[in-house]
């Protein structure tokens, strides 16, 4: 009766307890479960520029980069652009915890300079993004006036 006893108290542990039947299965299988991917956070803006006829198209205020992308090349085609091709994408925090890791920046501004064409060739072009309007606009032309061209803003966007 002891032994019983004894073993019915033990069965009626387990079974509060959960030891009887519980499993650990990460520690079991090896197998820990990935992360959910998180996608880019942000508000994002991209540029597109065709650099054969100098034509150009920007969108600001998407929530997700390849929107961005694809209504900035959309919008250069419209003004005419055959051969729109998206040359700078930037985003602004949405929220101040917006860090989603994947080291793509934070800049809130981009800008196009383009040089003057000179009846030869196609123009010089230079497209950068930055915090700040000032240094986007400064870096773009950096870019563009390296080629030796003399080179202006054309257009510039914030989020």
């Amino acid at each position: 009766m002891k032994k019983r006893t004894a073993f019915l108290n033990l069965w009626l542990v387990c079974v509060c307890t959960g030891a009887a039947f519980a499993a650990d299965l990460s520690e079991s299988y090896g197998v820990v479960p990935a992360p959910p991917v998180v996608g880019e956070r942000g508000i994002w803006g991209a540029i597109a520029y065709s650099q054969s006829d100098d034509k150009h198209g920007f969108f600001w205020g998407a929530d997700k980069r390849d929107e961005a992308e694809e209504i900035a090349q959309k919008h250069c085609q419209r003004a005419g652009g055959i051969d729109c091709n998206i040359v700078t994408v930037f985003r602004n925090h949405r929220h101040w915890d917006d860090d989603d890791r994947s080291e793509f920046p934070y800049n809130h501004c981009a800008a196009l300079a383009v040089g003057e064409t000179g009846g030869a060739g196609d123009p010089a072009w230079g497209a950068k993004s930055a915090a700040t309007r000032r240094e986007a606009e400064a870096l773009s032309i950096g870019v563009c006036e390296a080629s030796g061209s003399r080179c202006s803003i054309r257009e510039w966007v914030c989020t």
